[in-house]
Order: structure tokens, then C-alpha cells, then sequence
């Protein structure tokens, strides 16, 4: 098949890439570079077409949707501060931008539209594991525009009956894994630090849990995704087996260092699994024991990142308590 990845570059993207590339599917890679890394896609840039574009400013790059049979929808900004202090920003490329992929999947009659949506729309959940019919509570920007992006998709599928599936992704890890921000990157700060010899920047007592779930597990559900029929399906996609932040300290071997808690943060993310296990026939099968090994084996690639200190993340981290602080 034909199949367009957008933010082909980024963690997440890549490693779809080159799975779909070793399937034996025609990929086009449409990403700006803003965070995604051509160095991820290096080992097979051959066998693939790379589009350098802005998905939120309507363009040529539109062009490419023609005779395509699946469009994984990956492209956006991350990261909580930067949605604080450019919310315009954040609406443009995950909203318009999901619009535009939405619009240009409608034109060209794409098949089937898959959404890498984010767990963070359930704010401080009520319930754990948290269902997919739990109310949306975004704390911030970055969390309100996924979920914008989600509707769109969802609310277009229905209109004008393009096939959608938007999974909802809890903490995503593994190689490759973003080497910037002071959130959403965990592994990526820690792996950092550890290289560096520094003590790892734990947040609040670091006994919050989080569901961590290993890129593999992640692909495979991307890839089982392509053939729901259903439409306008919306999944968690987890491991429903939380693991407290001192955990992975004690299983990366290093020392920590504790910095203030945040606000608008859960103690928890636990993502009920049941409906991806039903009607994908999904399971994670990676333990966060083997997927830390795994990060450890290729930790070089950390080498170059920024090494966050208590004094910097304090700086990053400003607005976060200026404008959640409250709430």
C-alpha cells in the first residue's frame, strides 16, 4: 500500500517508517524537521519518499495524498511549557493541521486515517484504569489541541464517512525517544543525566506512576489498527501496569535528585486496555525491565542531548506554575 506518515521523523514516526518500509509498503514521510531528526531515518531514507513540509499552511506537499490507502496521522507539537506560553502555535499545528490532513484525506479518498491521539486529554482522571468513555479534562494547551485534532477526525469521519481510528498513547518510550522538554521526554532527560553522571530530576516524591508503554508494543498497534472497519473507534493505548518514577531510577542505576511537584499532573495514568485487547487482538509484550535494557544498549544516542539541572528545569518550568498553579 501507499501510506503517508506525518511527523515520519519523530520517535514515534520513524520507528512506523521503517516496520511499514521492512513490510514492504510505499512510504512518504511528510514532517518539518521542527523535532523530528532526518538521523532517525537514515537506515532506510532510500526506501522512502521525504517530504519537507508545514502541514498547518496549506501547500504542494497536499499533492502526495493521491493514491494513498492509509495516512498515519503522527505530526504535532509536544510538550506542556511552550503550549503555556504559544498557545496560537499549538492550535495552528495541531489543530489546523490535523484540519488540513483531514480535508486532504477527504479530497483524495484515503481509505483509513489513523490518529496518534494522547492520553492527556483525561486530565486528573476520577477512575483508574481510566476507560476511553471518561470525561475529557485537558489541564493545558497541548493536551486541548490533540483532543481537538481527535474531534475533528471523528466528527469528519461521521460527516463525510472517511474511515478513522485515533489511539490514545500513555507515556510512549524507547530508542529514538525526544531528547528535548522538561516534560513528556522523561526517559529521554534521564538518559541525558545519566550520561553526564548528573542525579536524575525526579518530580515531587517521584512515587506517581505512569504507564509506560515500549515503542514496539506501540507499532504493532498502529499497524493492527489499519484493518478496523469499524469507524470512528477511539482506543487507550497502554499497558494497564503503571510503574512508579523511583522504579525506573532503581532500574536505570543512578542517583536522583527531588524537585518540586507539578501542578496539573496525576499521581497516575492507568490505561484500561480491555477494548484494544478485544478488537485490535493487542497486547503489550515488552516489560519495562527489557525496555529499559533496551535504551541502555543504544544510550549514545542521548549523547547530544540537553542535560536538564534543578536550576534550569526551575527556569523552563516558570510559566507551568504561573498558569496552573491555581487551577
Amino acid at each position: 500500500m501507499k501510506i503517508i506518515i506525518t511527523g515520519g521523523a519523530g520517535f514515534i514516526g520513524s520507528h512506523l517508517a521503517e516496520f511499514l518500509v521492512k513490510k514492504g509498503h510505499k512510504i512518504v514521510i511528510i514532517d518539518n524537521l521542527s523535532t523530528g531528526r532526518l538521523s532517525n531515518i537514515k537506515t532506510f531514507k532510500n526506501s522512502i519518499k521525504f517530504v519537507k513540509a508545514d502541514i498547518s499552511k496549506i501547500g504542494k506537499w497536499i499533492e502526495n495524498f493521491e493514491n494513498t490507502q492509509v495516512v498515519y496521522h503522527l505530526a504535532a507539537l509536544a510538550d506542556i511549557v511552550p503550549s503555556i506560553q504559544n498557545p496560537k502555535k499549538y492550535f495552528e499545528s495541531n489543530v489546523v493541521g490535523t484540519e488540513n490532513i483531514a480535508s486532504a484525506s477527504i479530497k483524495y479518498k484515503v481509505k483509513k486515517v489513523i490518529y496518534s491521539a494522547s492520553s492527556s486529554c483525561y486530565g486528573i482522571p476520577k477512575n483508574y484504569p481510566t476507560l476511553e468513555t471518561a470525561s475529557i479534562e485537558p489541564q493545558y494547551p497541548y493536551a486541548l489541541t490533540k483532543n481537538l485534532g481527535e474531534q475533528i477526525l471523528i466528527h469528519y469521519a461521521k460527516i463525510y464517512g472517511v474511515n478513522v481510528t485515533s489511539l490514545r498513547l500513555f507515556n510512549v518510550y524507547g530508542t529514538r525517544s525526544r531528547t528535548s522538554g522538561t516534560y513528556g521526554a522523561m526517559f529521554g532527560v534521564f538518559l541525558a543525566q545519566k550520561l553526564k553522571n548528573k542525579p536524575l530530576t525526579v518530580v515531587g516524591d517521584g512515587k506517581q506512576k505512569r504507564d509506560f508503554t515500549y515503542i514496539s508494543d506501540v507499532i504493532q498497534a498502529f499497524y493492527k489498527a489499519i484493518k478496523i472497519k469499524k469507524n470512528f473507534q477511539t482506543f487507550n493505548l497502554g499497558t494497564g501496569k503503571p510503574v512508579a518514577v523511583n522504579e525506573i531510577v532503581k532500574l536505570l542505576g543512578c542517583k536522583s535528585i527531588n524537585i518540586p511537584k507539578r501542578p496539573g499532573e496525576p499521581d497516575l495514568t492507568s490505561a484500561n486496555i480491555t477494548k484494544i485487547k478485544k478488537e485490535l487482538n493487542w497486547k503489550p509484550k515488552i516489560s519495562i525491565k527489557q525496555g529499559i535494557k533496551n535504551l541502555l544498549n543504544e544510550i549514545n544516542y542521548w549523547n547530544s542531548a540537553p542535560v536538564w539541572t534543578p536550576k534550569k528545569i526551575k527556569v523552563a518550568t516558570k510559566d507551568w506554575f504561573k498558569y496552573l498553579g491555581n487551577n
